[in-house]
């Protein structure tokens, strides 16, 4: 039940966002090895002086913040981070050092729908 959240002062349209959302839930599903219908995804379009990295270059800022069941390993979480960073690279023209992710991992139990709460993940 993950959720992942983007802030960014890139000034996506409806259309961008929509496609962003669209592709990170696949991305997200290919390489954590879970299924769409329960990855919730926030994107929020903030205003340049909101965000700040100490690294960036002249261009847009992302962050993700994502926040996942616990029990995935390093390596799903670094192949599915470059995967989103490389669509935004590519489709939104975000330099690479204007790119962050971070993952905060969660206990099943602690992810919740109305009808459901998370159990621990399996491969």
């Amino acid at each position: 039940m993950p959720h992942l959240q983007f802030d960014t002062d890139a000034g996506p349209t409806a259309a961008q966002k929509e496609a962003l959302a669209a592709t990170v839930t696949d991305l997200y599903t290919d390489h954590m090895e879970t299924s769409p219908g329960h990855v919730a995804v926030t994107i929020r379009d903030r205003d340049p002086a909101e965000l700040h990295l100490g690294r960036a270059v002249e261009g847009a800022l992302v962050v993700l913040d994502a926040d996942i069941r616990e029990g995935r390993p390093f390596e799903l979480k670094r192949a599915f981070a470059l995967a989103t960073m490389e669509y935004l690279i590519d489709e939104w023209g975000v330099p690479e050092a204007n790119l962050k992710a971070t993952f905060t991992a969660h206990a099943g139990e602690e992810m919740m729908g109305y009808d459901r709460v998370g159990g621990d993940w399996e491969e």
